[in-house]
């Protein structure tokens, strides 16, 4: 595909820098490119002293990768990202009142809006979540929604992760980084800041308490060192002032959730988990997790103790389900949809089914539960044989896969080596919701930096940006 057809973020198609670059793009034109080499070496080693790490998981190598960083920001116009964050608002308070339904009166599967059998026949549908009524009726306090821009200028929703998504680190530290080695950058423009994101988090798991309690008492739950996104959760806990804890850690008794501390147990309000459902609670899910805590599916019903995010919100960032999200922010919001969604074809459906199985060299398949940007297929830049395999799985599960136009993501200058080239990127804002919601200006950028790829994720070779919104 010629790079013409794609957007890119920081020039025209004249070759002229768009406005919102300019700032950016005199100050690259001004520094001596030895500067740049240096504090690139910098941030490397900045990054490794602080250990802004990810695991891989399969990897002989070494579980632990450096993550890449690359200089050039991913700038957002102040008025491009205000409409982009009313999308969001809308977006996230529609996924919650969807899940606070289907837990209660399903009255959008009896309207017929969306397949019941596709809600209540999920592996991600949890039915010891019916009739539980959460605080504020908020099931994902926590909402990472990936954004892309086609080569039309437009934003489209690609996804929306629901349950326990990742990245902010990220976002706060290639913020810190880029602020600390180019301060001139920051004092000649307004940039809007993204450093009191733990404090948003912070306020709205307090918000989401029992209401009995005045001064919760919070905890982040992590499944341990050896999960991907560690880093992450100590970071978190860190910035929070609140305890990194693990399964062993947390014991339930009358229904009530307990810290074991050196001072004796001390009951917890707010779990704020990163432990996927199924390891959440051996009594209640897979009886052989060690990562959970038993019980604490009872002290979540009995209103002991509320969990950030909710047991349950997988139904909503199920794939299957990702079409109907317009609709559900038409049924109950009464609004139509400021955020586009992707076309996509569902494969359970035969019309879908035959259209994509003649056309899988032009589209990007996944399955419905995949993450990660493991399981898909990128049909442009995948090989005869590649396809073929992949045709037998869809043959083999049709429901397990959706299908989607291959997106000419959008293009931003990336160094690659010494020299920039244009990569493809997207835009993972933030949502949070509590008694209101709430996000910081931007998001995590990710960055493809394999020339002509199309994937981001950093466990297939992707990398950061800082992303600047500004005014």
């Amino acid at each position: 595909m010629a790079l013409k057809q794609y957007h890119n973020e920081m020039y025209l198609a004249d070759g002229k820098v768009r406005p919102h670059y300019e700032p950016f793009a005199q100050w690259l034109s001004e520094t001596p490119p030895e500067r740049i080499a240096q504090d690139r070496h910098a941030a490397d080693l900045l990054f490794h002293r602080v250990g802004i790490t990810f695991a891989v998981y399969g990897e002989a190598s070494g579980t632990e990768r450096l993550i890449p960083f690359d200089i050039v920001p991913h700038v957002i116009p102040a008025e491009r990202w205000d409409v982009l964050a009313r999308g969001l608002k809308q977006r996230v308070t529609a996924l919650n009142r969807f899940l606070h339904d289907v837990y209660h009166d399903r009255e959008i599967l009896a309207a017929g809006k969306v397949p019941e059998d596709q809600v209540l026949g999920n592996s991600q549908y949890r039915p010891e979540m019916v009739g539980i009524d959460v605080p504020g009726g908020v099931y994902a306090h926590i909402a990472g929604v990936d954004l892309v821009k086609n080569a039309d200028g437009e934003y489209y929703v690609l996804e929306d992760n629901l349950r326990t998504p990742s990245g902010v680190s990220y976002m706060l530290e290639n913020r810190k980084m880029m602020m600390r080695l180019f301060p001139e950058l920051f004092a000649t423009q307004h940039i809007r800041p993204v450093d009191h994101y733990p404090d948003l988090l912070l306020e709205t798991l307090r918000e989401v308490a029992p209401r009995d309690v005045e001064s919760p008492v919070i905890v982040l739950l992590t499944p341990g060192h050896f999960n991907s996104a560690y880093f992450e959760h100590a970071f978190l806990a860190q910035q929070m002032g609140i305890e990194l804890v693990e399964g062993q850690d947390l014991f339930v008794q009358d229904d009530t959730v307990f810290m074991r501390t050196t001072q004796g147990p001390q009951r917890v309000d707010v779990v704020y988990r990163r432990i996927d459902d199924d390891f959440l609670d051996p009594l209640a899910f897979r009886p052989d997790s060690m990562l959970g805590v038993p019980g604490l599916l009872s002290a979540f019903r009995a209103g002991r103790v509320a969990l950030a995010n909710a047991i349950g919100t997988g139904v909503a960032d199920d794939k299957s389900l990702y079409p109907y999200v317009p609709e559900m922010i038409r049924f109950y919001l009464g609004e139509e949809p400021i955020l586009k969604n992707v076309p996509t074809y569902q494969l359970r459906d035969p019309k879908d089914l035959a259209y994509t199985l003649a056309h899988l060299p032009e589209l990007v398949v996944k399955e419905t539960q995949g993450s990660g940007g493991y399981g898909m297929l990128v049909g442009p830049t995948a090989s005869k044989d590649e396809i073929e395999n992949y045709r037998r799985r869809i043959v083999d599960a049709p429901e397990r896969f959706i299908a989607q136009p291959t997106l000419s993501l959008s293009l931003v200058p990336t160094f690659c080596g010494d020299a920039l080239s244009p990569r493809h990127i997207d835009l993972r804002p933030y949502v949070l919701s509590g008694n209101e919601v709430r996000f910081v200006p931007g998001g995590l950028t990710r960055v493809a930096l394999r020339e002509g790829s199309l994937v981001v994720n950093s466990s297939q070779g992707g990398g950061v940006k800082d992303t600047w919104v500004v005014d």
